[in-house]
């Protein structure tokens, strides 16, 4: 029985010692030099520094520090930047003591970008594996991109998702790195209602504009995003616009919206500013509006109207928005239904809101 014991001692300490000298095993080295770059911004050498990058995070070789290799390289004269065949990198390898080489190429053509890599064994002097791929040209995703491409060479699982979205215009790619702006034009119609509705349908000869109470409105919109955490963001909404344009009553006016967003629905509330022509006055018996001071003895009110014989001036109000970006590819459809008080008037204005963009990254 003690026998049988020490045999199965003797066996479970030999089976940890082996896996843990297979652990210990040293990896191969590789070195990579340079990469074929055309089209792009970064030279050679920059490209292949960011494939070396993501090369040693997969950790599969030990990849040779680039300072040992440059001082090397620098030693025996070797011109980096032709050295792309597989005759000169395998020179190269025996020279700098590499067991594997990695080179390649990253090459512009239209609106696509071709991924190259090729694995090179020093000893057997032959390409043991080489990977192609085809991306969309944005060079914000250069590294991803390297990500993807040093994963399909050395047969690592591979993000379907992410490679989808690189190679494929239809999908925007969403980092990170990247978040929603809505930046961009915006138009839409406006309804109002109370006295401002009153003043703007009274004839001409009263001050008003015999004008509807609709419109139409034109408009610009710029964010500053104050916090930005995953899906959530936390910005200054900017909006200009112009108002009725298509009317006599056509007038500016600003917003600013302390804006809430998260998973594409965003809220937003804050203070609009409206320019308009107003006058002093006051309604009669009758309800008629009568520009001008008060009639001695009456016990009319003194009140300030929409009058287009008045003065240019500014009003304000509060303003509180809701909408849904609606993505389609890389462009962003921003749609916003929106309420305003209008308290200088005692009247209410409610409306919506379309826009469009493109998404882009942050930098």
């Amino acid at each position: 029985m003690k026998k049988l014991v020490y045999s199965l001692m003797l066996l479970g300490f030999l089976t940890v010692s082996l896996r843990a000298q297979a652990t210990m095993e040293p990896y191969k080295s590789i070195a990579i030099i340079s990469v074929d770059a055309n089209g792009i911004n970064l030279d050679n050498v920059a490209m292949a520094n960011l494939i070396r990058f993501e090369l040693e995070k997969v950790q599969k070789f030990e990849v040779l520090d680039k300072y040992d290799v440059e001082a090397k390289v620098k030693e025996r004269d070797i011109d980096v930047n032709h050295a792309f065949g597989k005759s000169a990198l395998i020179d190269i390898g025996r020279k700098i003591k590499a067991d594997y080489m990695l080179s390649g190429s990253v090459q512009r053509y239209g609106s696509k970008l071709i991924f190259i890599l090729r694995l090179i064994d020093v000893q057997k002097e032959k390409i043991t594996r080489s990977d192609v791929q085809e991306y969309i040209y944005d060079e914000d995703y250069l590294q991803l991109m390297s990500k993807v491409s040093i994963a399909s060479l050395l047969d690592l699982e591979v993000d379907a998702e992410l490679k989808a979205k690189l190679t494929n215009v239809e999908i925007p790619v969403i980092t990170e790195g990247q978040t929603l702006r809505l930046n961009g034009p915006r138009f839409g119609m406006q309804v109002i209602n109370g006295r401002l509705a009153d003043r703007l349908a009274a004839p001409e000869s009263q001050g008003g504009y015999n004008s509807p109470n609709f419109s139409t409105v034109f408009a610009y919109q710029q964010e500053v995003q104050y916090v930005s955490s995953g899906e959530f963001q936390a910005l200054l909404e900017i909006i200009g616009s112009v108002n009725a344009i298509e009317t006599k009553y056509a007038s500016p006016s600003l917003t600013l919206l302390n804006g809430f967003r998260y998973g594409g629905w965003e809220i937003g509330f804050g203070p609009v500013f409206r320019f308009n022509r107003t006058a002093e006055g006051y309604y009669d018996a009758e309800g008629d509006w009568n520009m001008g001071p008060l009639p001695e003895n009456s016990n009319y009110e003194l009140i300030r109207n929409i009058d287009k014989r008045g003065d240019l001036g500014l009003t304000t109000g509060l303003i509180v928005a809701a909408g849904y970006t609606f993505r389609s590819g890389h462009i962003n459809f921003p749609v916003n239904i929106y309420y305003s008080q209008v308290p200088t008037f005692d009247s209410h204005v409610v409306g919506f809101m379309l826009g469009f963009n493109i998404a882009r990254s942050r930098k």
